[in-house]
């Protein structure tokens, strides 16, 4: 039995090994949360199944299937890239967020909050509909471009004033970065999934939309309601009041609470 061992030994993992495991496990992990209830997840699968289909095709000799998935796994790779492009985007701005980076992440000053906090609750009462688009660690340049360039200073009055009905910019987001109200009349990308609240409209979709590329915290006013939402990597609260705005606002760990999520598809665990 001692020569079994003895025989088999190079066999046992090592302490490096040990490592090396538990860093792909742990990657492989994050990798499955990032791609859950994603139409990514569901591209998986298929590949996962057809990687069966060609094991099977070996064994039993089918040489015809398995020319066809060899040819398609040799140009896999590049197909890959392009089909998941918005999930790989996604992923690795998400690894930039991990709880271990925070300590670089810069808060936004009290006085950007309490501007944005008076504006939404001007706006809730005025029953104006609105979308504010706050920046975090992923920069929002992009959908800037798709907007009008304002560079103003966050104040109260001038983001009521952009909502106002029959503006030229009251249809759009606006971007803000820091201090600064970037853009105004930004065109925001829509969610993919169904809201499981019918009430929800458009600005909704295009929070959660946004939200689900970046870790924006995006917040919508409601026309119709004049209740204040929420949208955060892919989930929206609903109904909220000015103090849960407030902290979210600060960059309160409460925001990372969990919540229901509105839509059907992206979103976090």
């Amino acid at each position: 039995m001692t020569g079994f061992f003895e025989r088999y030994a190079f066999l046992l993992p090592g302490p490096k090994d040990l490592i090396q495991i538990l860093l792909v496990a742990v990657g492989a992990y994050y990798l499955l949360r990032i791609l859950a209830r994603t139409r990514a997840f569901q591209m998986l699968i298929g590949l996962l199944l057809l990687v069966a289909v060609y094991f099977v095709s070996r064994i039993l000799d089918l040489e015809l299937i398995r020319t066809i998935l060899e040819q398609v796994f040799k140009y896999g790779a590049f197909a890959a890239i392009i089909i998941f492009q918005p999930e790989l985007r996604t992923g690795l701005a998400r690894l930039g967020q991990r709880r271990f980076l925070r300590v670089f992440a810069r808060l936004a000053p009290s006085e950007v909050t309490d501007e944005v906090v008076e504006a939404c609750e001007r706006l809730a009462r005025s029953k104006m509909g609105a979308i504010i688009a706050v920046e975090r660690r992923v920069a929002l340049e992009e959908y800037a471009a798709t907007g009008t360039r304002l560079q103003a200073r966050v104040a109260a009055d001038l983001l009521v004033s952009i909502f106002l009905p029959y503006g030229p910019l009251h249809d759009g987001a606006v971007l803000v970065a820091g201090d600064t109200i970037v853009a105004a009349g930004v065109i925001l990308p829509l969610t993919q999934f169904p809201l499981s609240d019918r009430s929800l409209g458009t600005r909704h979709r295009a929070a959660l939309g946004l939200s689900e590329e970046t870790d924006s915290l995006v917040i919508v006013v409601s026309e119709e309601s004049s209740k204040i939402s929420l949208a955060y990597r892919g989930t929206l609260e609903h109904g909220i009041g000015v103090e849960r705005l407030r902290e979210a606002l600060e960059g309160s760990p409460a925001v990372e609470r969990e919540t229901a999520p509105a839509a059907v598809g992206r979103g976090r665990e």
